[in-house]
């Protein structure tokens, strides 16, 4: 079949790569470069262990205090406030008891399948020198903080997660030394997985999928539409027509699917970051900050130091001062570390209400394969993901049960 995939982040390289690998003529159409987006400033983790949505139970109650702190862990600028109300209440919904656990189930089954896939891809293509094997640490300050927090735990241990849990400054130096004194607990996931660089990561895949013949064109996207037996569409003012088309323009494919009717849940979560040159600190796992929303992580030779959820949407300038926030927060955290000579980013994250993706055929459109709204999970999920739109471009049986990702589990969805 001949195959159009818009979007070269890790979500749609990996799943070209995929139908590639099967025998199909497929095409990137990439209006930027590969790994333009959130496939180039995330953490570079294979987050696994994150199986809980969220939209937890009682969030709504506990949101308030986070959202109008500009440099909290998650925000909403004053301005997006009355365009986000639709997608609060989708995430509110998401929160009920028992909505959150069917995500959770989801989501877990969703991690079993990405990993298993994860290792059939690095196996298949000689990449364990691109990855790093060497765990995770969430700290937490004192006995309250991390009690609290052990019910995600045993979430995590039902989905099979290994982790062991640490306490006192000497055992939490004995994986990552040079943490401040107040991160007084720990859990650690040992079977982490990050890789030595999302955008190396990404590109590799990329040049694989091209020495199998893959085409990657620059082009924008103007439209979308069925044509007889496929899809049509217009790329940079011209009409091109494939069979089957892959839509995993992560946070912008709401917008390209509005003319077709197609109403989703898709926010944008944007995430900032410092990338700090080598030698800034001794970095030894990824650290997590949980009750502060952000990470620590080694890209490449360097560090970045970035998270937290600001959901403002696609058109508002970017706020570096939030990028500041979590670099202070690091000094702090981690004593030792030279913030200097630091490189500030910020992108979109595509997030679906419930935290689980859409992969599905397009409501009334079955020639065009929905593939995004990961959230901070895409390069997480993203070979589990290729693997379960392969099948649907080739409609076959899937390996997992793709009911729950499905675009329309959402009331609003019309075609």
């Amino acid at each position: 079949m001949k195959i159009g995939v818009i979007g070269a982040g890790i979500v749609g390289v990996s799943s070209a790569l995929a139908l590639a690998e099967r025998g199909h003529d497929v095409t990137i159409l990439e209006r930027s470069e590969v790994a333009a987006g959130a496939s180039r400033g995330n953490a570079g983790a294979f987050a696994f262990a994150d199986v809980i949505p969220l939209a937890t139970p009682g969030i709504m109650r506990r949101a308030p205090k986070w959202l109008f702190d500009p440099d909290g862990p998650l925000s909403i600028p004053p301005a997006y406030l009355p365009k986000i109300v639709p997608w609060l209440l989708s995430f509110w919904r998401a929160s009920l008891p028992d909505r959150y656990r069917a995500a959770m189930a989801a989501q877990a089954a969703m991690m079993a399948h990405s990993q298993a896939a994860l290792e059939r891809l690095v196996a298949g293509h000689a990449l364990e020198g691109l990855l790093r094997r060497e765990g995770q640490l969430q700290l937490y300050e004192g006995e309250r903080d991390f009690r609290s927090s052990l019910g995600s735990w045993e979430a995590r241990r039902d989905a099979g997660v290994r982790f062991e849990f640490l306490e006192g400054a000497a055992a939490i130096a004995e994986i990552q030394p040079g943490l401040a004194p107040r991160f007084t607990h720990a859990g650690f996931t040992p079977d982490w997985i990050n890789v030595v660089d999302p955008v190396v990561w990404t590109r590799r895949l990329a040049n694989i999928f091209e020495a199998r013949g893959g085409r990657i064109e620059r082009c924008d996207i103007g439209a979308i539409g069925p044509s007889e037996g496929g899809v049509r569409l217009v790329a940079s003012g011209q009409e091109r027509s494939f069979d089957r088309v892959v839509l995993s323009a992560g946070a912008f494919s709401g917008r390209l699917l509005r003319p077709l009717g197609i109403r989703l849940p898709l926010e944008t979560e944007r995430g900032y970051n410092t990338t700090l040159p080598a030698g800034r600190f001794d970095l030894r796992t990824q650290v997590t900050f949980g009750g502060h929303g952000f990470v620590i992580t080694r890209i490449g030779d360097g560090i970045r130091v970035g998270g937290g959820v600001e959901l403002g949407g696609l058109d508002l300038p970017p706020r570096m001062a939030r990028a500041d926030a979590l670099l202070r927060k690091a000094a702090t955290f981690l004593p030792g570390l030279d913030t200097s000579g630091g490189a500030q980013w910020m992108g979109f994250r595509p997030s679906m209400a419930d935290s689980l993706p859409v992969i599905d055929a397009a409501p009334g459109h079955p020639a065009l394969v929905l593939a995004f709204g990961h959230g901070h999970l895409g390069l997480t999920q993203s070979a589990g993901t290729a693997e379960l739109v392969a099948d649907l471009v080739e409609r076959k049986p899937s390996a997992i049960d793709i009911a729950p990702y499905r675009a329309s589990r959402f009331s609003s969805v019309s075609a």
